[in-house]
């Protein structure tokens, strides 16, 4: 075996487990080494069973005296009951709906037991306590359904037992030494298998600053190369641009119109820009996006518009030609299955092209805007002239997928001094980073923020509903429809899954339309769905054909309804704050008040800190930095979207850190540009990039 080893050549890995691992991301015996655990469960930290206190946590070590499985008539629940003795008393464990525990634990074990202590009718019990066979500090990892920690620590210790020395030290001694951080192979194991929680914590100190060390040499290096690049100088047209801006219904915020400076004083110079515009859901990115489109096309060059979804990609289709329809050009539309092309000789309505017609317009420098998904990058893509690139939601598209739109284009016959100009780059996202996240993760690219919103807009009434307050809520929801408006409705999952109790899409449309909302017109959306049955149901609802749409988080990124004023979202423990506040963006757009309702599954969670936040937070950045100071870094909402492994998340917090791992990759860099003397810094940080989707 050997670190590149595929984990079904694994034994103990059969095909069932592989399709689990591989939900983790986990594909071989290094993918393995390297799943980190998240917790430590302490068992040995050993309380006498006399010696118990109600309601408090506590570990106990014993033999189990009997366990049998019962079922309470009422709720169809099966408990297992369980009678734990050490030397110094009994108590009982009651385990809820987990009947198999009868397979694992027998008379006559001895276990560990950890959790929180009950008083019942019979006295003192611990309720669903973790259990250990083995004492000591045991890692809890990130699961999936069906692949427990203990099953991956089963697999994980006799692979880094056997690997463990094949991973040589990538950190350079001399950084090792200053900054008091363990060797790579101690460190590899004590985080899998710490001696202590002091050990444990040493070992993850050592891989959050490798992998922030990581990070930052990458973004350094990235703007390096960028800055020897060229691109061509597209000067700034402030006639066609103040035109542009007197035209629109609305007036620019000083925010937007710093952004829009900052992007085309970038454009100006000879080298690529390489920027991330950052603004609220609604703060109007997409005109300023659209400035710097005008400003190249009126240079005589092409632009690229690349949106992650059939739906934005449409909208932005829509949004941009009107915005800039007034100014005698060509844009097209290129995904999956659509070929659209508007253009100056033709009034206001898109027609349908083939695909091989528009590319063509495209390769001959005929279209002066195409709109797009991942379509855009395919190898057949050509252009003559291309010298802008757009990306929507540049955190769901890899670099190498942004980097194919960004190849150099022979721009000497448009006024380009050099034969080979690579595009500028502008990255867009609507998605709440804090400032210290988005400098060391998109360090390599400038930040433009849109933090204020336009004038006029209603702040959005966003409230909790616990189980009581549900049908008051559908009623209001009823009211609003009758006053001529629409709603959304989020649910988690497309189907129930397990024994999860998650709002299926399905089964809560087929509620709402039957039940709740029989005498309104109740749609549902999906993303399994068929494009084209995605487009009907979306085109109805913006012709508000439909009242009321029941869809998954397929709307939670720019899908633009202007008369939709309700946002129900249901399941909102299975949503971050970041997707929390995206759903609730999909509502007042326009001039009506909106709402936003967070459905619960108990009253006690009205008082939940998270929930309490989208409350009180102005905008999407309050709201972030409250999800940091809420949740802490590790588990901050969309780090998966940005495939941030959870140390980096965890270390984001400390700007000492930060600053350490920085100051130590411009010092390396400044000697060594190459990494020429640290062959093998240079192969983790190869494989580093791919594992955080830097490629």
């Amino acid at each position: 075996m050997n670190l590149s080893t595929p984990v079904q050549q694994i034994s103990g890995i059969g095909p069932v487990f592989q399709r689990k691992l591989k939900k983790l991301g986990i594909k071989t015996a290094e993918d393995l080494i390297f799943h980190f655990p998240h917790r430590y469960e302490d068992f040995s930290n050993i309380t006498p069973i006399a010696k118990i206190n109600i309601n408090g946590n506590c570990c106990i070590a014993g033999k189990i005296l009997s366990i049998e499985n019962s079922q309470t008539w009422k709720r169809k629940m099966t408990l297992t009951q369980a009678v734990i003795q050490d030397n110094s008393g009994a108590i009982k464990a009651i385990w809820f709906n987990q009947p198999y525990l009868l397979k694992v634990l027998k008379n006559g074990d001895n276990v560990y037991l950890l959790g929180k202590t009950s008083l019942g009718k019979e006295g003192l019990y611990l309720s669903n306590p973790v259990y250990e066979k083995i004492g000591g500090i045991s890692p809890v990892y990130p699961e999936t359904e069906g692949l427990s920690s203990k099953w991956l620590r089963y697999i994980i210790k006799p692979i880094l037992s056997d690997l463990k020395n094949a991973i040589k030290e990538p950190l350079p001694e001399k950084i090792i030494k200053d900054h008091g951080l363990l060797p790579f192979q101690e460190a590899i194991w004590q985080i899998h298998f710490p001696d202590s929680l002091e050990s444990a914590k040493k070992a993850k100190e050592r891989f959050s600053f490798e992998e922030l060390f990581f990070i930052e040499l990458w973004v350094l290096r990235e703007r390096a190369k960028l800055s020897q690049e060229k691109a061509v100088a597209i000067p700034i047209n402030l006639e066609k641009l103040q035109t542009l801006v007197k035209s629109l219904p609305f007036k620019l915020t000083d925010a937007q119109r710093k952004s829009a400076w900052q992007i085309l004083k970038d454009m100006e110079k000879p080298r690529p820009m390489n920027r991330l515009l950052e603004g609220d859901v609604g703060s109007g990115k997409t005109v300023v996006a659209a400035l710097a489109i005008l400003n190249a096309i009126k240079a005589g060059y092409q632009a690229v518009l690349m949106a992650p979804t059939e739906i934005l990609a449409k909208q932005h289709f829509k949004t941009v030609w009107d915005i800039l329809k007034d100014f005698k050009m060509d844009v097209g539309l290129l995904t999956g299955k659509t070929d659209q092309f508007y253009s100056k000789k033709l009034k206001n309505d898109s027609i349908e092209i083939s695909r091989k017609k528009l590319l063509e317009k495209a390769a001959q420098g005929q279209i002066d805007l195409i709109i797009g998904t991942h379509a855009l990058i395919q190898d057949k893509v050509k252009f003559n002239k291309l010298a802008l690139v757009i990306v929507d939601e540049q955190h769901r598209f890899g670099v190498e997928q942004r980097a194919k739109l960004c190849k150099p284009c022979n721009l000497a016959d448009n006024g380009c001094p050099h034969n080979l100009a690579i595009p500028h780059l502008l990255s867009m996202t609507a998605t709440p980073i804090p400032r210290t996240l988005a400098l060391t993760i998109y360090g390599d690219l400038d930040l433009s923020v849109i933090d204020q919103m336009p004038k006029g807009r209603k702040k959005i009434i966003t409230k909790i509903i616990s189980p009581e307050e549900r049908k008051k809520t559908y009623d209001f929801i009823r009211n609003e429809v009758r006053s001529g408006r629409q709603a959304f409705v989020i649910c988690p999952r497309i189907e129930e899954e397990g024994k999860l109790e998650i709002k299926s899409v399905k089964a809560e449309y087929e509620k709402l339309a039957k039940t709740v909302f029989p005498d309104l017109k109740v749609a549902m959306l999906h993303g399994k769905m068929p494009e084209s049955e995605k487009e009907k149901i979306m085109r109805d609802f913006r012709n508000k054909k439909t009242d009321i749409l029941v869809s998954t988080s397929v709307v939670e990124v720019g899908v633009d309804v202007p008369n939709a004023t309700v946002m129900a979202i249901e399941g909102t423990d299975r949503f971050g704050l970041a997707q929390l506040h995206q759903f609730r963006g999909r509502v007042g757009r326009a001039q009506y008040q909106s709402y936003c309702f967070l459905f619960t599954d108990s009253p006690a969670k009205k008082t939940n800190p998270r929930l309490r936040a989208m409350i009180t937070a102005d905008n999407g950045f309050e709201l972030a930095q409250k999800d940091l100071e809420i949740r802490g870094p590790g588990d901050f909402s969309g780090q998966r979207q940005w495939g941030i492994p959870d140390l980096i998340m965890d270390s984001l917090g400390n700007a000492a850190l930060v600053s350490q791992t920085r100051n130590e990759a411009k010092e390396i860099l400044t000697q060594d540009p190459f990494l020429k003397n640290y062959p093998l810094l240079q192969e983790r940080l190869n494989k580093f990039r791919t594992k955080i989707h830097l490629e």
